[in-house]
């Protein structure tokens, strides 16, 4: 395993032939192909090569449904980071790659195959696919408005345009049709955090008059925290719009629940600021419906998401005997988790759907965690030449590599009536420095080595035996050795 993402790391000529003759996806074992796939959408600059062999691993063949998902969102990530590079018109393999993703939609029957394809175009984040987005956002089952709205908030601020707000400003007022709750706060999102409208805001807030409480609760501490953070593209309005006291006042945000939002800062410097966020959305019974958690890098007008976690769990209502609210069909009971890294999503991870694979998993349960993502990428790859004054040429040479594990676990258990879920992230960072002078008549060379290790741990306990149910979470973190 290693052998093959140092292979795809080294992008040679003889690396990628030799990863060509090797892999054979029909017969290598799943975790490997997995492996090469997702050391291809990491690469820090992957070539048109790099993007060619991906989709002769994939074009016309019959590969296990993981792989194939695998290879799809690698495909988008490929292409995305191709068009960064200003590849997009030049190599043919970034169109045919961008036609495989839209052919794939267009031919896609399964709602988890749209949804694995809408994913695909959020990490290419290509303007033009925008209209496909938003076409799927608002007339898709909620699985697909859910995976278009998400695909959507990864697109910088630029190219959410005025057409791409009125459309979520009809699917949050539910203008067309009535949406999942999820996903209205997901279009409320995108409205506020895109150099929102004053009338935008205001809507939003006294939306919440009519919303249930929960969710109200929830979209009112979002509304706040953009309020305490400097960097929050909403706080100017926010501040404007909290001096008129029809709307800053008890009545208003005195909403009771148990839902929640924080965000706050980790790690503060003069060109860098690293946050943590935690998004807790239960539903009118205490169950808890959707949980966020984010960690993310922002400097110089840019945004980084370094990790960011989504368990949803829907349907349990009804499974302990809960009254679905009228007017809302009764959702199939699921449970699953999808995650992004370092801007990348990744593959969705279904730990049950419906109710006899639930009963399976319970009965079955092996108590291992699930893997999200395993394996070694390498993130830094720059190579420069830098002319001094005095006409002597400096090489400088800076790698990165990160080692990453990433495991989730969610335990239901019917007899005790507990929910537990657990999400366990291990990594190391590898960062060499090359500075080297050579001249006729001197030698020089500066090196340097970091190393450093972090494991964080975020687990949730719900006991719903009695009510009100019961939560606990817990966030641990393991000294960070740095070398």
């Amino acid at each position: 395993p290693f052998i093959v993402e140092a292979a795809v790391a080294a992008q040679s000529v003889a690396s990628l032939a030799a990863l060509s003759d090797f892999l054979d996806l029909n017969k290598e074992p799943r975790s490997l192909m997995e492996k090469f796939l997702y050391a291809a959408a990491f690469s820090p600059r992957p070539s048109g090569e790099l993007l060619r062999l991906v989709l002769d691993k994939l074009d016309g063949k019959q590969l296990a449904p993981e792989v194939q998902e695998t290879g799809i969102v690698a495909l988008g990530s490929l292409v995305g980071k191709l068009c960064w590079q200003k590849m997009c018109g030049l190599q043919q393999e970034v169109e045919h790659g961008v036609k495989t993703i839209l052919a794939g939609l267009r031919g896609a029957e399964e709602e988890s195959e749209i949804v694995i394809h809408l994913l695909a175009l959020g990490n290419a984040m290509l303007p033009e696919t925008i209209p496909i987005l938003l076409d799927h956002a608002e007339e898709g089952p909620a699985a697909v408005t859910t995976a278009a709205i998400s695909a959507l908030q990864r697109f910088p601020a630029q190219h959410i345009s005025g057409k791409v707000k009125q459309a979520m400003r009809r699917i949050f007022h539910e203008k067309g049709k009535s949406y999942e709750k999820t996903c209205r706060l997901a279009a409320a999102e995108i409205l506020l955090d895109n150099e929102p409208l004053p009338m935008d805001v205001i809507n939003i807030l006294l939306a919440t008059k009519e919303l249930e409480s929960e969710t109200a609760a929830f979209l009112l501490l979002k509304v706040q925290n953009s309020l305490r953070a400097d960097h929050h593209p909403a706080r100017k309005v926010m501040k404007d719009i909290m001096r008129d006291p029809r709307i800053n006042n008890y009545n208003f945000f005195s909403k009771a629940g148990i839902s929640s939002s924080f965000s706050g800062p980790l790690t503060v410097t003069q060109d860098l600021l690293s946050t943590f966020g935690l998004d807790l959305l239960f539903l009118e019974g205490g169950f808890l419906r959707k949980s966020i958690s984010d960690f993310s890098l922002l400097g110089h007008g840019q945004r980084l998401r370094a990790v960011q976690v989504t368990i949803e769990a829907q349907g349990m209502e009804s499974m302990m005997g809960e009254n679905v609210l009228e007017g809302e069909e009764e959702p199939e009971l699921m449970a699953g988790m999808s995650a992004i890294f370092f801007d990348i999503q990744v593959r969705p991870i279904v730990f049950f759907q419906g109710y006899a694979d639930l009963m399976a998993k319970v009965l079955l349960s092996s108590g291992e965690p699930t893997s999200v993502v395993k394996g070694n990428l390498l993130l830094m790859d720059h190579h420069q030449v830098i002319p001094l004054q005095s006409g002597v040429q400096v090489a400088v040479k800076l790698q990165g590599g990160l080692g990453l594990d990433i495991s989730a676990d969610m335990d239901v258990s019917i007899w005790e009536q507990e929910l537990k879920t657990s999400i366990n992230a291990r990594g190391s960072l590898a960062i060499d420095f090359q500075a080297e002078l050579d001249a006729p008549f001197l030698q020089a060379t500066l090196r340097s080595q970091t190393e450093a290790e972090t494991s964080i741990h975020f687990d949730t306990m719900l006991r719903f035996s009695s009510s009100p149910v019961l939560m606990c979470l817990q966030l641990r973190e393991e000294q960070v050795p740095y070398r």
